[in-house]
């Protein structure tokens, strides 16, 4: 499959997971295998207004004995200069075994088809074994500096073919899946078969990576993109159903829905009552569990994230006071300047001010 054919393989999907019922997400997809998932509600719709963005800073094929130490998020977000903002890295193995090493973090052994994310960024150690005499690591400044497309290197033993890139986003929305993530999470896109066609098209772009064609960057980017959303799906589907977090609390019945109700329709004016009454459980019930899970009540949950698309529209669009405050359910400018004043500690306006960037559009990011 040549990258272009992997190009429109994944548009296509993506135009499929598009159409999909408003109060539901598929949990795979790809050629004859979809599975419904109503569960994943809130988590497609964080990564919907989101707006993951992809890039590959670079792909390698190392031989043993090798090994590079990557720095920490921050560290690579201030050398690829300005407007890179907040990282969450990843290394996928196309080919071969490795080793990653990461503080608070058991080592892990990679092999062909897994995926690795570190959404905090920490730094780590990549290499071909965990042995602790290693070879002079790769020089990841220089790396940085002169930005290859491909990058050979080692000892000449047993090879490893990988890509490593980066994705960035708004910490702020993302917050709620930050939080419940380990360091270090890593999931095989080989195991259980509904995602070969997405390592077979990266597989495909990696190919065409030597000899560039137009368009062929983006492909990869985009398909990264797509490979990170589809190992936090896997992820999601391996942790407890008892596990206290919010992606804990996507796996339970009560608290998934509730997540759903309140991300699918986040200007709504929700009660509590008005949340149970939707999920159809008594109003205590839901107050024990969301509180179980999540950590805080529904209603602060809720208006939390209504300040976190706000500031979103703030700092992304042109578009005007009242326009967010109905956006984010708000009547008044007043309630809205109120409410916005006691998470961020200024008014709206003042907040957009500090924020400001040039041509700004003018409709806003896609969201409900």
């Amino acid at each position: 499959m040549s990258a272009a054919c992997a190009g429109a393989a994944i548009s296509g999907r993506l135009d499929s997971l598009s159409k999909a019922p408003a109060a539901a997400s598929w949990l795979f997809f790809g050629p004859g295998s979809r599975y419904y998932c109503p569960i994943m509600d809130a988590l497609s719709e964080i990564l919907r207004v989101v707006s993951l963005k992809g890039a590959v800073f670079f792909s390698a094929r190392f031989t043993a004995p090798w090994r590079f130490e990557s720095p920490s998020a921050a560290t690579l977000a201030r050398a690829l200069g300005p407007g890179a903002g907040n990282l969450f890295l990843y290394h996928f193995v196309a080919e071969g075994e490795c080793t990653v090493l990461a503080d608070g973090v058991e080592p892990l052994r990679l092999k062909a088809g897994d995926v690795i994310l570190l959404p905090q960024g920490v730094p780590h150690v990549m290499a071909s074994s965990a042995a602790r005499s290693a070879p002079t690591p790769v020089d990841m400044q220089a790396i940085l500096r002169d930005r290859p497309r491909m990058l050979d290197y080692g000892g000449g033993g047993a090879a490893t073919r990988f890509v490593c890139g980066y994705l960035a986003y708004d910490p702020r929305l993302l917050r709620p899946i930050l939080d419940a993530l380990p360091p270090a999470l890593s999931v095989s896109l080989r195991e259980g078969g509904e995602s070969h066609w997405l390592e077979r098209s990266i597989s495909a772009a990696l190919e065409e990576a030597a000899t560039p064609k137009p368009g062929g960057e983006g492909v990869l980017a985009k398909l990264s993109e797509v490979m990170v959303v589809e190992t936090l799906r896997r992820h999601i589907g391996q942790i407890s159903a008892e596990q206290k977090s919010w992606l804990g609390g996507l796996r339970d019945a009560t608290v998934g829905r509730c997540l759903a109700l309140m991300h699918e329709q986040p200007a709504h004016a929700w009660t509590v009552d008005a949340l149970a009454r939707g999920i159809g459980v008594s109003r205590s019930v839901l107050a024990e569990r969301f509180l179980h899970y999540v950590g805080q009540p529904p209603m602060q949950y809720l208006n939390k994230w209504r300040m976190a698309l706000a500031a979103n529209y703030l700092s992304s669009t042109s578009l005007s006071l009242m326009r967010i405050a109905a956006e984010v359910g708000y009547q008044t400018d007043a309630a809205f300047n109120r409410a916005f004043r006691r998470e961020f500690g200024v008014p709206p306006a003042t907040w957009r001010r500090t924020q400001a960037e040039p041509a700004l559009p003018e409709s806003p990011p896609a969201a409900h």
